[in-house]
């Protein structure tokens, strides 16, 4: 059975339903080394099918021999926080409808690695039976909101000054950014404005994921009034998105380029290192450069892995990031939208205004596109790909280790991949010339779908 996706199990709660966390909660206690003594605690988003998975998960935790802590409506960062020397579950699917769910696995602070996914799998599949009765253990309320909300502000401290001159305003989407991100930017000082911030699992304030399209009002709130900048979340806060006074979101790319140099500049480290995705900017690059440190590159979905196998190396990861997804190894080895509105904030009270962060960063013009591909088709059509592309730019220098990236001397770049979720091939390409690249590409895309 295939249960987790690149971030944990998440579906239509017709699929994550509670028999399936019974099952996932048996198989935790299952695969947990001498269960018996150990403490895992659980959190949900505001959704409303999350009590149901709770107690059902609670379930099969204590059935399998281990105490529970029940953390209630929480980010997914401060579960995340809460599960440092423990194991952690958050029951969230993120950014995705009201009728969906997921289940997210941690250990230590730190998402479940792929082989650890595998043996929860191989423990459902196996039907796991309950452990003898007298070994069933307890299950308790924790509360944790206020020690993550504190540890959040002490981390931020060291990356700016107070944002005591700051008006800001905080979408929190009706997710669980309502119980963090506001009060955390006003203890360091910031005049805040908050919307969408009461927890309601129907999200009725907009949909859950931030894009340019659902995040409207709160455009609209920082463009017509006194605010500096906006930050919107996802439904667990995980996610963020930057907007700027004027009203329009900054690009993910170069908010990443923002915090991986700060991230850089105050390491004591000789070989700072900031990982990041393959379609990320060649910005991000830049800026780390400039700042002393180096990038290196990971699959989309394997920060936590990246991170893992560079400590291995013995390299220093001070930053990493996909797309609105920032972890901040100094606070602790979990995505984190809370703690980047912290930096941030000071980042931007610093400076003087986001404009001056923006300056020095080349925000050349990047586009993506989805060509449909059914998964049938995925493994041929990148095959083809293989030789039909570099043929196509033979001025280009090729990697495969992602997907296909091509780099140009110009600056310019374009990278190809299947997706992981859906049935398409996604392109992404920046420079200059994006659309002409994003055209012909395309173009080359769509005729080895057809031929695959």
């Amino acid at each position: 059975m295939s249960l987790f996706g690149t971030a944990g199990i998440r579906g239509p709660v017709t699929e994550v339903t509670p028999s399936l966390a019974l099952k996932v909660g048996r198989a935790l206690a299952h695969v947990i080394p001498d269960a018996a003594g150990e403490t895992v605690v659980i959190g949900r988003d505001g959704r409303i099918t999350g009590l149901a998975l709770v107690h059902a998960l609670t379930a099969g935790l204590l059935s399998g021999g281990v105490t529970v802590r029940r953390l209630g409506r929480v980010p997914t960062p401060a579960l995340a926080f809460a599960s440092q020397d423990r194991f952690g579950v958050m029951l969230t699917a993120s950014h995705n409808p009201p009728s969906d769910n997921g289940i997210k696995l941690f250990a230590d602070g730190v998402e479940f690695d792929s082989a650890r996914e595998r043996s929860i799998e191989r423990a459902v599949d196996e039907t796991v039976a309950p452990v003898d009765w007298h070994r069933w253990e307890r299950g308790e309320g924790l509360t944790v909101m206020e020690r993550y909300r504190n540890r959040v502000a002490r981390f931020a401290r060291s990356h700016g000054a107070d944002p005591t001159s700051l008006h800001i305003v905080v979408d929190c989407g009706n997710g669980m950014a309502t119980v963090a991100t506001p009060q955390v930017l006003r203890t360091m000082g910031a005049t805040v404005e908050s919307i969408n911030s009461h927890v309601d699992g129907h999200f009725p304030g907009r949909e859950s994921k931030p894009t340019p399209e659902t995040i409207g009002d709160l455009r609209r709130l920082v463009a017509d009034g006194p605010a500096s900048v906006g930050f919107a979340h996802d439904g667990d806060a995980d996610r963020i998105v930057v907007v700027d006074e004027d009203g329009e979101v900054v690009h993910e790319d170069t908010i990443v380029a923002i915090l991986a140099e700060q991230h850089v500049s105050v390491s004591d480290t000789t070989d700072p290192v900031v990982l990041t995705t393959p379609n990320a900017s060649t910005r991000i690059d830049e800026r780390v450069r400039a700042a002393g440190g180096r990038v290196e590159r990971v699959n989309l979905g394997a920060l936590h892995e990246g991170i893992a196998s560079a400590r291995g190396r013995g390299v220093t990861v001070v930053f990493a990031a996909e797309p609105w997804k920032h972890l901040h190894p100094e606070l602790g080895g979990w995505i984190d939208g809370v703690a980047s509105a912290a930096v941030l904030a000071r980042l931007i009270a610093t400076a003087d205004g986001l404009d001056t962060l923006r300056t020095p960063i080349s925000e050349r013009p990047y586009r993506k596109v989805s060509i449909d591909c059914p998964e049938r088709k995925k493994s041929a059509t990148m095959a083809r790909l293989t030789t039909a592309l570099p043929d196509q730019f033979p001025d280009s220098e090729v990697s495969d280790e992602y997907g296909l990236r091509l780099e140009f001397p110009t600056d310019s770049w374009i990278l190809v991949r299947p997706s992981g979720t859906e049935p398409c091939v996604r392109i992404y390409a920046e420079g200059a010339a994006v659309d002409n690249l994003i055209h012909a590409t395309a173009s080359v895309v769509r005729t080895a779908v057809e031929a695959a």
